[in-house]
């Protein structure tokens, strides 16, 4: 008896290892993880095949998606992640609060439409271009960020070392390119173009978000040429959401309200 149940132990420890390995295999690793434990969850409720399949299947599927999800979201280059439920509404009031929550559900994306997010230093645009596209890889969407300056120098760089055309293929393929932080340093004339170049391809093919502390007839200052910057203009207001974010800076805000709550913890 002892040695038939010994022997029925190390079978089944044997098929436990194999079966893992199986799994590994054909990268299966949440039904990996989870197989044993729902095994006991539908023995003990009596659960038929067919639903300890399902559960399985489920919890795979989900598990795929969620890496799915952190893959696209690390891809993206991020700074940092910010959603809206930590955006603070009450400093911008000409924002349009539930336009910007219908920009959330990403269908600005299946049309290839741009967003402009316009205002003064520290009034949350990047914070608001980071939420956007924190959803749109959560949707399903291929997302990159960059500082305009970053993309500018990468631009001129492949530009050099000759292998700008796959530079260019690249961005190209991502569905949303958020381009930050523009206006605050002016281009040489060739980032200027390179940057007009990526607009141009992307014009009615992919959106395109934009941060800017300028105002429209500002931006021939930072591309050099009223020409060139008019035509840019155009491709990227041509199908464009507009977010008119001039206010109180948030970080001047933040600091202001610690200033006080100090000064009051003093007296």
């Amino acid at each position: 008896m002892t040695t038939t149940a010994n022997n029925r132990s190390e079978n089944a420890q044997n098929i436990s290892q194999e079966l893992s390995g199986y799994l590994q295999t054909l990268k299966l690793p949440s039904i990996r993880e989870t197989y044993k434990q729902e095994a006991e969850i539908c023995l003990k409720l009596e659960a038929s095949y067919e639903t300890f399949l399902y559960n399985l299947s489920k919890a795979e599927v989900l598990g795929r998606e969620t890496r799915q999800i952190q893959t696209r979201i690390k891809q993206a280059l991020f700074p940092h992640l910010k959603t809206l439920d930590s955006f603070d509404f009450n400093t911008l009031p000409h924002l349009d609060k539930k336009r910007v929550y219908d920009l959330i559900t990403g269908d600005y994306l299946i049309r290839a439409e741009n967003i402009l997010a316009l205002g003064n230093s520290g009034t949350g645009k990047t914070h608001l271009a980071i939420s956007l596209g924190l959803a749109a890889c959560q949707n399903g969407h291929s997302v990159l960020f960059k500082t305009a300056a970053h993309l500018v120098h990468e631009l001129i760089e492949a530009h050099n070392e000759k292998h700008l055309l796959c530079l260019q293929k690249k961005l190209k393929t991502y569905k949303l390119l958020i381009i930050d932080e523009l206006g605050y340093v002016p281009f040489s004339k060739t980032g200027a173009e390179l940057l007009f170049e990526v607009f141009s391809m992307r014009y009615e093919q992919g959106s395109i978000i934009v941060t800017s502390n300028l105002p429209f007839e500002q931006w021939p200052n930072v591309f050099g040429c009223s020409r060139l910057t008019g035509a840019l203009l155009d491709r990227l207001t041509h199908h464009v959401h507009i977010l008119e974010m001039n206010g109180e800076s948030y970080r001047l805000g933040s600091r202001g309200k610690e200033e006080i709550a100090k000064k009051k913890q003093i007296s």
